[in-house]
């Protein structure tokens, strides 16, 4: 990619906050750093909000909460239609700013902008079907009038993997309902987010509904906002500890929350898989987004009679993984996404291979500019390795092997979190069998991607509270009134 091209694109990217439809430094005036993790050096300087900044934005979107909600239906889902659109059209230019600050290879970006943008046309779609309802009461005497109202303005805080998408997820559904928005992005990939909320407002989405404060200070924006009464709603992608704190700063007021968490997603191999597919499904599920993913294939347990014959199948596609810069023609494998990345995947191989673990691939950094580390595969690792009980969010897959399929049960739930798992075989009933054993809120049967817009997201357990995406998604935006009436 020519700097040219880059320059281009970076100059059309606004660094300031969003506070009702206007562009504004950070009121002292603070900026920080976007690296790009590809060499390490600086891209641009992004205002920092402080915590007078996080009011003013939440005043902004409080002051056209009513008006928005009224709304109609049709108008919202047009203004998202108008957005679908022009992601498709500067797809592009989205792309590249992903890879630019969060380091995923161009063709990966390129999906995210398609998989982004089907949260937009899909919650385009739902903004207009209202399933409130009209009935009598069982003994006659009332009519019930059950009716679904936006719960309100909402803080949006976004994680830096899935820069794009994972704002989408959140914005269309927010706007579908009827809600104004307060949007903290990522501190590591503010760029993409800025870009869309641009996007926003030349699709027609009035001043003041959606307000994005960038900032280097996460709690400078969300304490603040967790305790004033206006805020109604917080939705959350991050790690579980984060997440714990702010559904602790979210009681007082009793804030609607969805939070979409941390992961440790099992993949199982039984004797009967196709080992083809397993082997395609395990590369997709763990070096998707370099293995930078909530839904990533933290622990593969594959069935000792195909075990060997499995490790050797995905330790050669692995060798023929091409690391380098995400800009770069034919890379698959990015970097990482900041130093303390690289430094925490290394620690985790270190203590893998301490336990008696055997390295088949990989297993150390790459010596270029830049945030990266090999793609690694481990053999023989035992129960009690990190990297089999933290989330590894890289490119590392520990393989072990089980018996029989009760035990494979056993080692898949044996987490606290509950996102995503999957499951290779070749007898169906097994694997519905095995699905309604499993403590997930998501399952790939014989594939390894399998997030969708359509589809509901989201986790049990330690993993989360609610779900993204699909009719569900909407719901997460909406209260429930009741009237009832003598006629």
């Amino acid at each position: 990619m020519s700097d040219v091209r880059v320059g281009d694109v970076l100059a059309r990217t606004p660094t300031g906050l969003l506070i009702g439809g206007q562009w504004r430094d950070a009121a002292d005036g603070a900026t920080f750093t976007v690296e790009n993790p590809a060499t390490g050096g600086a891209l641009t300087e992004v205002a920092s909000a402080t915590s007078a900044d996080a009011v003013a934005a939440l005043d902004a979107a409080a002051e056209v909460q009513e008006s928005w909600a009224a709304t109609p239906a049709r108008q919202r889902a047009e203004i998202l239609r108008r957005a679908f659109e022009l992601v498709q059209e500067r797809a592009e230019d989205l792309a590249l700013l992903m890879t630019l600050e969060m380091g995923k290879p161009l063709a990966e970006a390129r999906g995210e902008v398609a998989y982004g943008g089907e949260f937009l046309r899909w919650f385009a779609e739902e903004a207009v079907r209202d399933d409130s309802r009209y009935t009598r009461s069982p003994e006659g005497g009332l009519r019930l009038l059950v009716q679904r109202r936006p719960v309100g303005p909402c803080l949006l805080v976004t994680p830096w993997n899935f820069p794009l998408a994972m704002a989408t997820r959140k914005i269309a559904p927010a706007v579908a309902a009827g809600c104004t928005m307060v949007l903290k992005p990522a501190r590591l990939t503010p760029l993409t987010a800025l870009y869309l909320a641009r996007l926003m407002a030349d699709a027609g989405l009035p001043d003041g509904v959606l307000n994005v404060v960038p900032a280097g200070s996460a709690s400078a924006v969300s304490e603040p906002l967790l305790a004033d009464p206006r805020l109604r709603k917080l939705s959350f992608t991050g790690s579980t500890p984060v997440g714990q704190a702010l559904l602790r700063a979210s009681a007082d007021n009793v804030l609607r929350t969805s939070m979409e968490l941390g992961g440790n997603a099992p993949l199982v191999v039984f004797e009967d898989a196709d080992l083809d597919k397993a082997v395609a499904g395990a590369m997709a599920a763990k070096l998707r987004n370099g293995g930078e993913a909530c839904t990533a294939a933290n622990r593969i347990y594959v069935h000792e009679s195909v075990a060997e014959e499995f490790v050797a199948r995905l330790a050669a596609s692995m060798r023929e993984v091409v690391v380098g810069d995400g800009q770069e023609d034919g890379v698959t494998l990015g970097p990482l996404v900041e130093a303390k990345a690289v430094d925490s995947i290394e620690a985790l191989v270190r203590d893998a291979v301490d336990r008696g673990a055997r390295v088949e691939v990989g297993g150390a950094r790459v010596e270029r500019p830049g945030h990266f580390f090999a793609p690694t595969l481990l053999s023989g690792v035992p129960a009690d390795a990190r990297c089999m009980r933290e989330e590894i969010f890289g490119p590392v897959a520990p393989v072990s092997t089980f018996r029989t399929e009760d035990e494979a049960v056993e080692l898949a739930n044996a987490t606290e979190y509950g996102l995503a798992s999957y499951v290779f075989t070749g007898d169906v009933r097994r694997g519905l069998r095995f699905a309604e054993r499993l403590e997930f809120g998501l399952l790939g049967l014989n594939v390894g991607v399998i997030s969708n817009a359509a589809a509901p997201f989201g986790g049990m357990k330690q993993s989360g509270s609610g779900r993204e995406g699909s009719f569900e998604g909407i719901a997460e935006y909406q209260e429930i009134q009741y009237v009832g009436t003598e006629i």
